[in-house]
């Protein structure tokens, strides 16, 4: 009898122990989740991923259709990270759970240091999960943390608003933290309650990294002070988060404003508005183009370049992330990109060819494109912009210097030694986002091969239409 009392006892303080965090996770995944989703949770081993994977793992038995799998990022950084992989393969092979273990090698001398290497390569991981979801196991001590230490080095808005329950990334699994709402004591208490094990990194307990600094020493002070400390900072994320809703609207109306027919931002109209709207709108722009946020500093010089920016001027202010130009009066903010290849990419009938972050694709047509005749017998590749290089576009018209036919259509200087141009042995045939040479072009009925020059982003480069709605046989990126 006794020992059934205690049996009874024993699951009651389970159940207990899991309501909060599966109701939680419940909501959370019901309000988002379509049935049968994929479901991948970001899986380290450490008692916050280990109750995650562990509490979705209860509610799908339970009769959540969701198509649950984990992922294993292998840093390579602490000598146990072979055991941690381990535990992970032995965790999820007891759960029916499927597991992807990615090695990454982390740059020890990054300029960026050691932990955002680690976290850059890590969501890159992520970002390659073939799931619909991409679960994290944060939760609101971790948020509060953020919060504080965001605050600490002097975060703006957006960044005082923490970590977002949801965010896309592109090209990967929408991320989500389902767990944001619940307390460190409450996934200890799940985890010794269901007697999990976990893996402990050991870097955690190194004080000498500020974020460890304050998640041991300063935040029990504060919660010893201040009582409920960190839901009271969790708390101001959310009001933080939708202040920064806010001045992202605010920052896409100042935008619609001021965009030209090319859709980027015309610096007169931006020098027009007030210094902390011009700063919201640079600063949402830049963000849209893959920047990590500036500091203010370079904020404030920017800002002062671009005040002093003609209409003639072309302007460039560079950040570690990339570049923001002014050219013919408007903005363009430049993230890194890959070089175009120095060397020439001799095409021998594949069907494509990398260039930069895109390719230029070969595209069997009739009537259209290079003629498969003028192909055929020579050295077809392509090429970067040596100088000096002539097109003839249209028939009607002689051949032109490339230089000129480029300024008149407006393609930034920054984009012209981009370019592919294909050569068929020493004559010039196609020039990316130009088109087609007449001597080279295709006629009505016969067998042709179209380029198609496609960017990493899948947007067309500035300014090329006007020059392709003049001229013979362009084709626009």
């Amino acid at each position: 009898m006794a020992g059934s009392k205690n049996r009874h006892a024993a699951e009651a303080s389970q159940e207990e122990a899991a309501a909060p965090i599966l109701h939680t996770l419940s909501a959370f995944l019901e309000a988002r989740l379509l049935p049968g989703a994929r479901l991948c949770v970001g899986f380290s081993g450490g008692v916050d991923s280990v109750v995650l994977l562990h509490a979705l793992d209860c509610l799908r038995r339970s009769g959540l259709s969701i198509d649950l799998s984990a992922t294993h990022v292998h840093h390579g950084l602490s000598s146990n990270a072979d055991a941690w992989s381990g535990f992970c393969r032995d965790f999820c092979r007891d759960h029916a759970v499927p597991l992807e273990i990615t090695r990454v090698e982390v740059p020890r001398t990054s300029a960026e240091g050691l932990e955002a290497a680690a976290r850059r390569l890590r969501h890159a991981a992520f970002s390659a999960s073939p799931a619909d979801w991409l679960a994290l196991a944060h939760h609101r001590d971790d948020q509060a943390e953020t919060v504080l230490f965001r605050l600490l080095r002097g975060a703006g808005v957006a960044g005082a608003a923490g970590m977002p329950a949801e965010r896309p990334q592109p090209g990967g699994p929408r991320l989500i933290r389902p767990l944001l709402d619940v307390s460190r004591s409450q996934i200890m208490r799940y985890a010794e309650t269901h007697s999990l094990a976990w893996v402990e990194d050991e870097s955690n307990a190194d004080s000498h990294y500020r974020r460890n600094h304050l998640r041991r020493e300063v935040m029990p002070r504060l919660e010893g002070h201040f009582p409920g400390a960190v839901r009271a900072l969790a708390r101001a994320a959310r009001h933080f988060a939708e202040a920064a809703e806010l001045v992202e609207e605010l920052a896409k109306a100042d935008r619609a404003t001021m965009a030209g027919d090319g859709g980027r931002i015309d610096v007169a109209r931006f020098n027009a508005l007030s210094p902390a709207r011009a700063r919201n709108l640079l600063r949402s722009e830049l963000r849209a183009n893959g920047f990590r946020a500036p500091d203010a500093r370079w904020l404030d010089e920017a800002l002062r370049q671009l005040k002093t920016a003609g209409a003639a001027a072309q302007t460039c202010i560079a950040t570690a992330d990339g570049e923001v130009h002014v050219y013919r009066g408007e903005l363009y903010a430049l993230a890194q990109r890959p070089a175009a290849a120095s060397l020439a990419l001799s095409w021998n009938g594949e069907s494509a060819l990398p260039w930069g972050e895109g390719r230029v694709r070969f595209v069997e047509r009739t009537g259209k494109g290079i003629t498969r005749r003028m192909l055929a017998g020579a050295r077809v590749f392509l090429r970067v912009r040596q100088g000096g290089e002539r097109l003839r576009p249209d028939a009607r018209r002689p051949a032109r210097t490339l230089r000129n036919l480029l300024q008149e259509a407006a393609v930034p200087p920054w984009e012209r030694a981009r370019l592919p141009l294909l050569w068929c042995g020493e004559r010039l045939a196609w020039v990316g986002g130009l088109g087609v040479d007449a001597a080279f072009a295709c006629a009505p009925g016969e067998q042709g091969v179209e380029l198609l020059w496609e960017t990493g982003d899948g947007r067309p480069l500035a300014g090329y239409a006007r020059l392709g709605k003049q001229a013979a046989g362009t084709t626009t990126p």
